[in-house]
């Protein structure tokens, strides 16, 4: 019969299929089958590749198979649809062209009527097997079984199961081979064996793989929705890409060893967090503060000192030793190239610059300017900052202030040092000392950044406005610079040169709209502020500015011109009076100097003499100190009442009343002790005193006059009031240099030792 060998597939008696064929031999010997009796000998080739195959390509045992249907295809392959009958096998290959002709002795299957108990259990075990087969088998359904367990013939069962199993070319035809259905059974119960464990560790995997596909697609889902909810909120960043980028960005800072590997470690610490955790978001703040610091990043110092001496000039007049040191400085610093920052505490009154100073250092310096007022600053957390365990914890005010500055050499003020307090919350002075000391602060501890940062490249100022209250190791690590306050004459330039023109200017006006010539701010300045600074000054301006901008929106006038003639129609009455020495030589009546916040003022000390027993009666709200320096007056006088022409018996006979003006007004200090000496002396001996003397200094029981200080802003007083002779203990001759030299030309400077020469130049 005609012989067809078939690629890939074998055909097992009792099986219904159809295969197409598509090769010239094999559709040759359909075409023969077809013509004589519709059957076929259909083999399998040992390899499905090969396309012409011989004799030797094809097994032997095959399936002899009635052709139900024929159908040509497109492409001239033709369908066929086959039933096979029994097993064969072949005899001889009777020719091969043009088509393949063998010689087939058929094999029937043998019937049972009557099974042995062995092929029984062959039956029962393999069923068993098919059926747990079935479970584990992904592409097969349980109905099969229904078909296979209803046939009863041991040979025929194991010929369904094997076609619909999915077996090896070479499996399949062992069983085919196998004409003995017991021999049949037991091979099919070992490749059931060996597919249903194979099914069953397939099952295992698949098992695992599908687990963890559903937990990558479930955490590819979630992760989707979180990028889509971030997109929505603004936070688009996905954290590992955020976490590289850190990475990045530690490594460009070049941190100290021990630095890099905490932050580092912190780093990698947010990667093991989720991010939505409260720690994540510590961590998170944390590490994005310490990237934000300027850690090597410095501004370029400008060190010519002509283009700092005119920025200094051009924001402040006068100020001479201040200006001084902060070039000295700047000289220092071009030599040696690194210096630890100086700690510089301007020490004044309000109102006299201080602030602006440090703003036009750092002006001058090129450097970045930051400020941190300390006036009722009670936390040391706002100097060290908070420790990363509490909720809100951020660095403190330094460390924000230099990430705010952008670099690591700022000019960093200090306001108000004199006014920081301290309370149960620590010390911030205390804490200070850490920031402001060269030597300590190289590695200043912030609570909150737990790693060391270096302060020592920033230049640190101060500003107070008294040393007083500033605690004595802070003072310790500063350099203390007077800020004085500002002369009449002083004023008056700032006043033309920086207030006038800045107000004009914040107002609307121009210098057509308004002048203020300068007897006219000579009156503003003594009648209507009483202050060392301008800021009063200014405010006073500010308020005429006002005035002459309302009269020109109303079209009243177009320009003004102050003058001390209309000064009061603008200011309204004066609010001040100084001390006019005025009148004759009087007995008993001295001119004292006296030093104020405000500046330099004068006192008239009056002394009476009246009879009594020797009492002292002393008026004016005078403090201890002055009260002692009256009477250690009264003992120098007792002690030489004979040589002073002074009656020997004077304390016994008569009362002695020393009165100072202005009683509302507290006074203490030991520099009126020898005009109050003076004024018991005229008193006493009937002798007047010039009026156009002014004198100050301390005095001893034996008649010495010692140094005191504020000499500038009392000469300046005295100036003021009309004195032309001012007498001054010697040791102050030194202080003579700070007065202004137009001052100084129309004053006459007397150094005394000892009262005796105060007596000479005050009596007549």
């Amino acid at each position: 019969m005609p012989l067809i060998p078939l690629r890939g597939l074998s055909v097992f008696p009792s099986m219904v299929l159809h295969f197409d064929i598509g090769r010239e031999k094999s559709i040759a010997a359909l075409e023969k089958a077809m013509m004589i009796n519709q059957t076929v000998f259909l083999v399998a080739q040992k390899d499905p590749d090969t396309d012409l195959p011989t004799i030797e390509d094809f097994y032997h045992v095959g399936t002899v198979a009635k052709i139900k249907q024929m159908l040509r295809l497109p492409g001239d392959n033709i369908r066929v649809l086959v039933e096979g009958i029994c097993r064969g096998e072949m005899v001889d290959l009777l020719k091969e062209i043009p088509y393949f002709q063998a010689e087939v002795r058929a094999v029937w299957e043998q019937e049972y009527d009557d099974m042995s108990p062995r092929l029984e259990a062959l039956m029962r075990s393999v069923l068993s097997s098919f059926e747990e087969y079935l479970n584990y088998s992904p592409k097969m359904s349980m109905d099969v079984y229904a078909s296979v367990s209803g046939e009863d013939q041991p040979g025929r069962l194991a010929d369904v199961i094997t076609s619909h199993m999915d077996l090896k070319i070479d499996e399949k035809q062992a069983v085919l081979d196998a004409f003995d259905a017991e021999q049949r059974l037991e091979l099919l119960s070992g490749y059931l064996m060996k597919e249903i464990e194979i099914l069953h560790i397939e099952n295992d995997i698949n098992t695992k793989v599908k687990s963890q596909m559903n937990k990558s697609q479930r955490e590819y889902y979630l992760r989707e929705q979180m990028r889509a909810i971030q997109e929505e909120l603004g936070q688009d960043e996905d954290i590992e890409d955020e976490i590289q980028e850190w990475l990045k960005q530690l490594k460009k800072l070049k941190l100290p060893k021990d630095t890099h590997e905490k932050v580092e470690k912190e780093i990698k610490r947010l990667q093991k967090i989720q991010s939505s955790s409260a720690e994540g978001g510590v961590i998170r703040t944390y590490v994005e503060w310490i990237l934000s610091l300027p850690w090597n990043k410095v501004s370029k110092d400008d060190l010519d000192l002509k283009k700092a001496r005119k920025i200094l000039d051009e924001d402040h007049y006068g100020l001479e030793k201040v200006k001084e040191r902060i070039l000295e400085y700047l000289a220092v610093l071009k030599l040696v190239g690194n210096i630890k920052g100086p700690i510089l505490c301007l020490v004044g009154p309000p109102g006299v610059g201080k602030t602006s100073i440090a703003r036009s250092i750092a002006r001058a310096t090129n450097r970045k300017f930051v400020h941190m007022s300390l006036g009722g600053v009670r936390d040391e957390a706002e100097i060290r900052g908070h420790r990363r365990t509490y909720i809100g914890a951020i660095p403190g005010r330094v460390v924000s202030a230099v990430k705010e500055a952008g670099t690591s050499n700022p000019v960093f003020l200090f306001d108000e040092v004199d006014k920081i307090g301290n309370d149960f919350r620590g010390d911030p002075a205390s804490a200070l000392l850490e920031v402001l000391d060269p030597e300590q602060n190289k590695e200043f501890m912030d609570h909150y950044l737990e790693v060391p940062y270096d302060l020592s490249r920033v230049m640190f100022i101060t500003t107070a406005n008294t040393i007083d209250t500033i605690p004595r190791p802070l003072l310790d690590r500063m350099e203390v610079i007077s800020v004085s306050g500002y002369t009449e004459e002083e004023k008056v330039k700032i006043a033309q040169r920086y207030l006038i023109p800045k107000k004009r200017r914040e107002h609307g006006l121009d210098e057509k709209n308004l002048t203020i010539t300068e007897p006219a701010l000579r009156d503003l300045i003594n009648y209507y502020t009483r202050e060392s600074g301008v800021r009063n000054l200014e405010r006073e301006v500010a308020n005429i500015c006002r005035k002459v901008a309302r009269q020109v929106v109303e079209g009243r006038r177009r320009s003004s011109r102050i003058t001390p003639a209309n000064l009061e129609k603008f200011m309204g009455k004066k609010r001040y009076h100084y001390d006019k020495i005025e009148g004759v030589n009087e007995i008993g009546v001295t001119t004292g100097l006296a030093w104020t916040v405000v500046g330099g003022d004068t006192l008239f000390i009056e002394t009476t003499v009246v009879p009594g027993s020797g009492k002292l009666v002393l008026t004016g709200q005078l403090g201890d100190v002055m009260q002692e320096s009256a009477k250690a007056g009264i003992s120098y006088i007792r002690a030489h009442a004979k040589a002073l022409g002074v009656s020997e018996d004077f304390h016994k006979e008569c009362d002695l009343h020393i009165h100072i003006p202005e009683g509302a007004t507290p006074k203490d200090g030991p520099s009126a002790g020898v005009t109050m000496c003076t004024s018991v002396i005229s008193a006493l001996t009937g002798r007047a005193v010039r009026k156009e003397v002014a004198m100050t200094g301390e005095i001893t029981l034996r008649g010495n006059v010692l140094p005191v200080g504020g000499i500038k802003e009392k000469v300046l007083a005295a100036h003021r009031a009309g004195i032309k002779k001012i007498l001054l203990p010697r040791e102050n001759e030194a202080d003579i240099e700070e007065i202004p030299a137009n001052v100084r030309k129309q004053l006459t400077f007397v150094l005394i030792d000892k009262v005796e020469d105060a007596l000479a130049e005050a009596l007549v």
